[in-house]
């Protein structure tokens, strides 16, 4: 049984690594940082496969573009786009999704909602805009180009992901097939 669970477990990360490089490829240049459907993925890995998995799957898309696979936005990839403007988002991505995970399962509601939604991307804007302002040595104008632009655009995405997840893990109470434990 352990073993069943494993298999589906090693798919469904695979399958969001695979979904968060399509979400970078699904990109809109508008500056120094791209609007994407990253985070959108992001989440939704934590979300389903909870905060262990989402993690290890984020480490592992990150892992991929590390060593030159172009699953960034733009098809970038390599270490050096670590060390770019949207490096900080980047890296702040397996945080994020173990947050996610950790959030959808508190048992209030209203606080299940807004940590879930706004904790994650709290953690990429705060990783993001540190190294962003190293390169526009403007705390305003990284503001202005890092988060603004984002912001509602990004709790759109969170809340999609959100409903879908919890749609997805009411799904799983009754029947299942995708039930990973959220604990892990």
């Amino acid at each position: 049984m352990r073993t069943n669970k494993n298999l589906k477990t090693a798919i469904l990360g695979g399958a969001f690594v695979a979904l968060t490089v399509i979400g970078a490829w699904i990109s809109i240049p508008i500056g120094s940082v791209p609007i994407t459907l990253q985070l959108f993925f992001v989440l939704l890995s934590g979300f389903i496969l909870g905060p262990k998995y989402g993690f290890w799957t984020q480490i592992a898309y990150l892992s991929l573009g590390a060593i030159g696979l172009p699953v960034f936005a733009n098809f970038a990839g390599g270490i050096t786009v670590f060390f770019t403007p949207v490096g900080g988002y980047l890296l702040a991505f397996p945080i994020a999704a173990f947050c996610a995970g950790k959030c959808i399962i508190i048992k209030n509601k209203t606080i299940n909602f807004a940590l879930s939604v706004l904790l994650p991307i709290g953690i990429i804007y705060a990783s993001g805009v540190t190294v962003l302002n190293i390169f526009l040595k403007s705390p305003k104008k990284t503001v202005m180009i890092g988060v603004v632009p984002f912001i509602g655009i990004d709790l759109v995405k969170a809340t999609i992901a959100y409903i879908i997840a919890l749609k997805v893990n009411n799904l799983t109470k009754y029947n299942n097939m995708l039930k990973i434990n959220k604990g892990e």
